[in-house]
Formats: C-alpha cells, sequence, structure tokens
C-alpha cells in the first residue's frame, strides 16, 4: 500500500480493512470491560452505563411523584444510591429541562439492565436510520459500526444518539417535508443550547415553516412536560441553569471531556472572562459560517456539516459523547468529496474529526490541550471554502482514492 503520484494514503483498501481492526478491537474490548462487572458496577466501581444512572434515578422520582426532586442534587444523589448502594463514586448532577423527563419517566418501569438496553437500542436504531438516508450507498457499515463517537455514546448511556438523530433527521427532511422537519427540531427542547445554532440557518434559508413548527412543537413538549409533572419542575430547571454555570466555569464538570472553546481556554489557565471573550469570537464566527453557507448553497453536505459541527462551536456545555452527531458532517462531506472531487486536507481533516470522540479526551486529560475546537474548526472550513471559491479547480486533488 505504498503511495504514488496523485494516490492518496486514504485509499479504498485501508477503508475496507482498518474499521474491520477497529470494530473487532472495540468489540473485544467490550467484551473484557462487561466481564468485570459485578453487582451494576465496573471495575472502576462505576455503575454500567456510567451517566445513565442518572436518567434512571429521574424515572423512579418521576413515577414517584417526586419529579422536582430531580433538580434537587442531594434528593438525586440519594437516588442514585438506591439504584446502586455500593456504589460510593460522585453522584450524577440533572440539568435538563422536564421535556427529558418525559423521555426517561417509563425507564424505571424496567430493571436498570433491561431499561439500559432499552434506551440505548431505541436511540440507537434512530441514529442508524437518519445517517443510512444521510449516506444513501451501500457499503458504509463497516465505517459506521467503527465509529469511535458511537462506543463513546454508548459507554456513557448517554443521550447523544437521540439528539444527534433528531438533528440529522430534521435536515434530512427539511427539503421535502419542512413541517416533519420542524417537529424533529422541535424534539430538540430536550436540550435546547443544542439547537441554537439551527435557528440561525433557518433564518438564513427563510424556512419559515420549519421554524414555525419547531417552535410550536417545543411550546407542546415544554407544555406537556409541565402538565405531567408540575411547574415546579420548570422553576426548578430554570434555578438550575446558574449551578451548571458554575460547574462549568469552575471545573466541576470535566473540561478535558468538553470539546468546546471555553472549555480548552480554562485546559490553558484562562481566566473565565478572557475564556468567554475566546469562546464569543469562535461561536461568532461558526454563526457567520452558518449564514453565509445556508445563504449561498441549498447543498445538505456542505450546509448540514456547518450547522451540525459548528453547534459544538457555539455551545460551551457539551460532552465527548455529544461528538457521535458528527457522523453525519464527516459522511457528507465524504460523499460531497467523492462527487466534486478532493480539495488539500479533506480527507485529513475528516480523519481527524472522526477519531476526535476517542483520543480528544485522553489528549486533553493528558496535555491539557483540547483538540476539539481545533478539529471543529477545520471540519466547517473544509464545507465553508467549497462555497467561498467554488470554481478554484487548482486547489482539487486529482486521483486517489475515497470512501466507496
Amino acid at each position: 500500500m505504498t503511495n504514488t503520484p496523485g494516490h492518496h494514503w486514504l485509499d479504498e483498501e485501508r477503508l475496507r480493512v482498518y474499521p474491520r481492526i477497529l470494530v473487532v478491537m472495540s468489540g473485544l474490548a467490550a467484551i473484557v470491560y462487561l466481564a468485570t462487572v459485578r453487582d451494576g458496577l465496573d471495575f472502576r466501581g462505576a455503575p454500567l452505563g456510567t451517566d445513565f444512572v442518572t436518567f434512571y434515578a429521574a424515572s423512579k422520582l418521576a413515577l414517584a411523584g417526586r419529579a422536582a426532586d430531580v433538580f434537587d442534587y442531594q434528593l438525586l444523589a440519594d437516588a442514585q444510591r438506591t439504584v446502586f448502594p455500593t456504589y460510593d463514586g460522585g453522584p450524577f448532577a440533572w440539568f435538563y429541562p422536564p421535556t427529558f423527563l418525559l423521555v426517561v419517566a417509563p425507564l424505571a418501569l424496567l430493571p436498570y439492565v433491561p431499561a439500559l438496553v432499552a434506551f440505548v437500542g431505541a436511540s440507537f436504531a434512530g441514529w442508524l436510520a437518519a445517517l443510512r438516508r444521510a449516506i444513501a450507498r451501500p457499503g458504509a457499515g463497516w465505517l459506521i459500526a467503527s465509529f469511535p463517537g458511537l462506543w463513546v455514546c454508548v459507554a456513557h448511556g448517554q443521550n447523544g444518539l437521540l439528539t444527534a438523530a433528531l438533528a440529522g433527521g430534521s435536515l434530512l427532511l427539511l427539503p421535502r417535508r419542512p413541517m416533519l422537519s420542524g417537529v424533529l427540531l422541535g424534539l430538540l427542547i430536550i436540550k435546547p443550547h443544542l439547537a441554537v445554532l439551527f435557528a440561525v440557518a433557518l433564518l438564513a434559508a427563510r424556512a419559515w415553516r420549519t421554524m414555525l413548527v419547531a417552535v410550536a412543537t417545543a411550546v407542546v413538549a415544554l407544555g406537556a412536560s409541565v402538565v405531567a409533572f408540575g411547574r415546579d419542575t420548570l422553576n426548578a430547571w430554570l434555578g438550575t441553569l446558574q449551578i451548571a454555570r458554575v460547574a462549568i466555569e469552575q471545573g466541576y464538570l470535566p473540561w478535558s471531556k468538553m470539546p468546546s472553546t471555553f472549555a480548552a481556554l480554562r485546559l490553558l489557565g484562562t481566566p473565565v472572562a478572557g475564556a468567554y471573550v475566546g469562546h464569543a469570537a469562535v461561536a461568532l464566527a461558526a454563526a457567520v459560517a452558518v449564514w453565509l453557507v445556508w445563504r449561498r448553497t441549498d447543498d445538505l453536505a456542505l450546509r448540514g456539516t456547518v450547522l451540525m459541527a459548528g453547534t459544538f462551536l457555539v455551545n460551551p456545555y457539551a460532552f465527548d459523547y455529544d461528538l457521535v452527531w458528527l457522523a453525519f458532517p464527516i459522511a457528507w462531506m465524504a460523499l460531497y468529496g467523492l462527487a466534486n472531487g478532493w480539495r488539500k486536507g479533506d480527507r485529513e481533516v475528516l480523519v481527524l474529526a472522526w477519531l476526535l470522540p476517542a483520543l480528544g479526551t485522553a489528549i486533553a486529560a493528558a496535555t491539557h490541550v483540547q483538540l476539539a475546537p481545533i478539529a471543529l474548526a477545520a471540519l466547517v472550513w473544509i464545507a465553508v471554502r467549497r462555497v467561498w471559491t467554488p470554481r478554484r479547480a487548482a486547489t482539487v486533488e486529482v486521483g486517489g482514492g475515497g470512501p466507496s
């Protein structure tokens, strides 16, 4: 597999072999890990599914008529200990709106492990269905299965697959089913900060019907949660936002796991004010990139890439398990490159973005250098430059293998 002039190192053979190797390695690691689980706790003493214990404990409180207690850190911690009495690690907080309680409330009707499997399995099914529609061609199964973002999200028992399915599905439906697109986007009210950049995109595209339906869906979902759990839950959630802000600023939430510019600057020792200024500058640039692309082209690959990757440049609050979103922009830009030719650095950026969920946290923890904003900005840039300089053929690489 030596490189020859006009032949890129990321060729078909590597794309056929390497994902299979990674799937086998990941599968073996998962088997070894599961073999260490005793009474629901792994070799580190952490719950199986890690963060899922929070969702399960919240479900128990909601079903017991104590939904507002979910937003009380100590009461939620007590509920988590009833799930795993021998767990002696730190409890997990809840900063989600009451709309997400509607999603998790039924979970405690099942034992813990079946509930974990049901939640992750259903989320994965939605994510996979949307991603397969985005790719719309055979032969990508091993690449999908080997994507590190998938494994990271599953290991955490988190909701990244669910939010990615809603975001990706909304974008896929936008051209032909704008109202249904709005419904999926409105359901992102379960993690509303992830929908902020969508407002910029839809305004740029003048997608009024989608915007109105999204707002109406979010209002209905929020109203349903208040009816189901009481107005106290809404007030309690709003009260946790200040706690979440302090937790991010002071590092009570691990910066190494947060792929944001704010976390990257705080890891480097930047004061809080300076980190906010730096983050705001990057967020503004990401918003401008989305506006530019969504105004100048209706190409789904370019639009979807700047929006889904840019979402993590805008938000200071996100985690490594949310990077399962990147499966969509990586797939879109790979297909775009195959159809329109590759430009210098395109494939290297896609590989960096593909590896980010697996390596970003470890590198940040070891070096205090968070690579995520760099990788995300590069992913946005390779889409923006296709719109900014669409006819500069000299920058297009000729030949060379790519995904097929």
